[in-house]
């Protein structure tokens, strides 16, 4: 079976960044719903930008983004049946070495949000079945020749498990899914950085929905059930 991932990053992992917190994340979803959630964020973002005057072919950024256009969003996308949105928080000053090489650190840090919160949310043993993870990511940040890295990379780390990896990487202008994904994981690094930044928006979302994990350790907000998938 296919799971589809949307990602995004927000923060900086360069090792020159002043920034505290670095964050992947964005949220997963499964094959029927898929087209759901990417229709009805096209919707609601047209709105906005018919209301706002804004040109459609524009992208809006999540720091672009009234708290109401961001709470219109979640409330209708939140409870589509099988959407879970995910963040994982890195907290660069605790961590005992500085980041050397960005673009490794960034296939290091989603395979632990995988680890942490995607897999753990996976009934295995009732899906009983393969399962091709199908990832798209923002492709600002990837030179060309580390296109390839992160698949293999993920291959291997999870040899031991039944998954497959296909990443394919956009320009987020063109592609909504990874837009949404950048609402997610952006409102969850501003969580961390300044809880107030994003305290109307927070409220409102659902714990069900939504995983998030801390780096270094393990602690984890939101859901911990694993989900009941009917095949």
């Amino acid at each position: 079976m296919k799971i589809y991932v949307y990602l995004d990053e927000s923060g900086s992992i360069h090792k020159n960044s002043k920034t505290k917190y670095f964050a992947v994340g964005g949220y997963f979803i499964f094959k029927e719903d898929k087209h759901k959630a990417t229709s009805t964020y096209k919707k609601i973002n047209k709105s906005i930008k018919d209301k706002r005057n804004i040109k459609l072919d524009k992208e809006i950024k999540s720091y672009d983004m009234k708290d109401e256009e961001k709470i219109e969003i979640f409330d209708n996308i939140q409870d589509i049946n099988t959407f879970y949105g995910i963040a994982k928080i890195f907290e660069k000053p605790l961590m005992k070495k500085e980041i050397v090489q960005s673009n490794i650190f960034f296939n290091y840090a989603v395979k632990v949000l995988f680890a942490d919160c995607i897999v753990p949310l996976l009934n295995l043993a009732q899906l009983n079945e393969d399962i091709e993870f199908v990832v798209s990511i923002d492709n600002r940040n990837i030179r060309i020749g580390e296109i390839n890295n992160l698949e293999t990379y993920l291959k291997t780390e999870f040899c031991l498990e039944k998954f497959d990896f296909k990443i394919t990487y956009y320009d987020s202008r063109t592609n909504f899914g990874i837009q949404l994904a950048d609402l997610i994981v952006n409102t969850f690094y501003n969580y961390y950085k300044d809880k107030k930044i994003i305290k109307k928006v927070i409220k409102t979302l659902k714990l069900k929905n939504f995983r998030v994990s801390s780096f270094p350790g393990h602690k984890i907000k939101g859901r911990i059930k694993k989900i009941e998938y009917n095949i």
